[in-house]
């Protein structure tokens, strides 16, 4: 998917889109039946109370709910920790920085890669310690990251998505290198070598039940709030290799084509997952975030007009079948490419993608290539207003809540000024996040005995808080609609121990404050 090489001119993309450009980054439930789960909410009605959002007028400019995340990869070291090795001290800095890094930017998700090949960051009974942390699969670091992570991403009001590559066992194909105890030893015959690297056959049903298994572990003992796999399913082509599954296939094909029965396999693991992830914890998100590319209307005549590599053909990745049986929560399409890119692209995708989601119950994200920003290869990733200008088409589809940029190390370098455009013309405002209803949850009591001391603001604590919304309204009295959209929004504060919350204003004016539960859902205003 991403592993930072330079994107090919427009004429090689079908050769680029098998891998070359994004071999590394984000490693994305028997289906609910159509309707179980809340649509997304649209830029006209998101965040208003249920009384007063259709009554009220909103700016687009200001979205009210609205997911902004990064990507944070482990894999080979890209964003965290930045080498191996570190101390527990040095790589809790690291991590805390690229976090005040994202909440300076008004950002309020993260996806955090905890397990790049089968491996973990964080202690496990079923897989081995990470080599990214210590260089050396299978020791031991000396302390369980991921409490921290999560909860270093919580106290800055963060939403904690853990990111799961799926099907990559190792990225080296000789299997005696790593310890003893990986599954890829324990269970050799799982094993499917293929471009130097090994990969776990996802046509066995074995496969999935211990993928599954792993992602259900984390999910029970840690308190992360979303669970995320990337665009790894079949391996990208390698030259001509073929993936050598055929014994799988002769088992479990049942005269299906080879082909069709990929994609049910990879279907299956997905839906899988989404069930076994929310029997867990029904409040904790699923999604994926397949390849910029279903189909090609070349290939499809209800794909995309582009001319790249088709997930659904060459990996084998149906998105348009986990939308439309519902098993994800979003999906994040990784759209690397510019506006203008004749053979992807950006105008032409992120349309396609808005009307797969449109009247579904599937939550619409895009994947916005941060890090290519500055690439000289490609004029348009030269101009400092081509990623902010990807914001500004997002806004005439109303399916697109929200943008995730890979990756976090671009956080603080920030090519071009571009999160600094970004910043200026689309996240002026904190935003609350998208809210997908029917994964449970309720508006905590509305604050009670809030109180403006000076520059003090304060109110009782409300049960099951996780944070609270602080509108301004800079004069008069605030009507029915202060709150519908994010004009009047000036900090989302997560939650503290104690009797009271507080927040220290900057300038005068009337204030409402409002309770969020860990989904996001909106109490009632309480005003000063």
């Amino acid at each position: 998917m991403r592993n930072g090489r330079p994107l090919l001119a427009a004429a090689a993309l079908a050769v680029l889109t098998t891998g070359a450009a994004y071999t590394f980054g984000p490693d994305t439930a028997p289906a609910r039946p159509k309707g179980t789960k809340s649509t997304a909410v649209s830029a006209e009605t998101a965040g208003a109370t249920t009384s007063a959002s259709a009554r009220c007028p909103v700016d687009a400019r200001y979205p009210k709910r609205q997911l902004r995340g990064v990507w944070i990869a482990t894999v080979k070291n890209i964003d965290w920790p930045s080498r191996t090795g570190l101390s527990a001290a040095r790589q809790q800095a690291e991590y805390v920085r690229i976090l005040d890094d994202a909440v300076k930017r008004r950002f309020n998700a993260v996806f955090v890669q905890v397990r790049p090949a089968s491996d973990a960051l964080y202690r496990s009974n079923l897989e081995p310690w990470s080599q990214y942390l210590t260089g050396t699969a299978g020791k031991d670091p000396g302390w369980d990251p991921l409490p921290f992570l999560v909860a270093e991403a919580h106290r800055r009001g963060l939403e904690f998505h853990a990111w799961f590559n799926p099907y990559r066992a190792s990225a080296d194909g000789d299997l005696s290198r790593l310890p003893a105890n990986h599954p890829a030893r324990v269970h050799p015959g799982w094993i499917v070598k293929h471009g130097g690297q090994a990969y776990y056959n996802p046509g066995l049903p074995e496969v999935r039940d211990h993928v599954t298994k792993v992602v259900k572990d984390v999910v029970s003992r840690y308190d992360v709030d979303g669970v995320h796999f990337d665009d790894y399913f079949y391996p990208y082509p390698s030259g001509n290799a073929r993936f050598a599954d055929d014994a799988a296939f002769a088992r479990y094909g049942k005269g299906a084509k080879l082909a069709d029965w990929r994609r049910a396999n990879v279907n299956k693991l997905i839906a899988q997952v989404d069930k076994a992830v929310h029997e867990v914890r029904g409040s904790v998100k699923f999604g994926v975030s397949p390849f910029g590319i279903w189909r090609n209307k070349s290939e499809d005549p209800t794909g995309s007009a582009t001319g790249g590599m088709s997930a659904y053909d060459s990996i084998y990745a149906d998105a348009r079948h986990w939308i439309r049986k519902g098993t994800v929560d979003y999906v994040i399409p990784q759209l690397y490419w510019p506006r203008g890119f004749k053979a992807a692209d950006y105008d032409v995708l992120m349309p396609w993608w808005a009307n797969e989601v449109k009247g579904t119950d599937v939550h619409l994200y895009i994947g916005q290539a941060l890090y290519r920003v500055g690439a000289t290869d490609t004029p348009a990733w030269t101009r400092p207003g081509e990623l902010p200008s990807h914001l500004t088409q997002n806004r005439r589809h109303k399916q697109v809540t929200g943008d995730v940029y890979f990756s976090a190390k671009q956080l603080s370098t920030d090519p071009l000024g571009v999160l600094d455009r970004v910043v200026k013309s689309h996240y002026s405002r904190p935003a609350l996040l998208p809210l997908i209803k029917d994964l449970g949850g309720q508006a905590p009591a509305k604050p009670a005995d809030l109180r403006l001391q000076g520059t003090s603001l304060s109110w009782k604590s409300s049960p099951e808080a996780r944070s609270y919304a602080v509108y301004r309204i800079a004069s008069g009295k605030p009507g029915e609609c202060a709150t519908a959209d994010a004009r009047n929004l000036v900090a989302v504060v997560p939650a503290v121990d104690g009797d009271r919350q507080s927040f220290t204003t900057t300038r005068g004016g009337t204030y409402l404050v409002t309770a969020l539960d860990r989904l996001q859902n909106e109490s009632d205003a309480t005003g000063t």
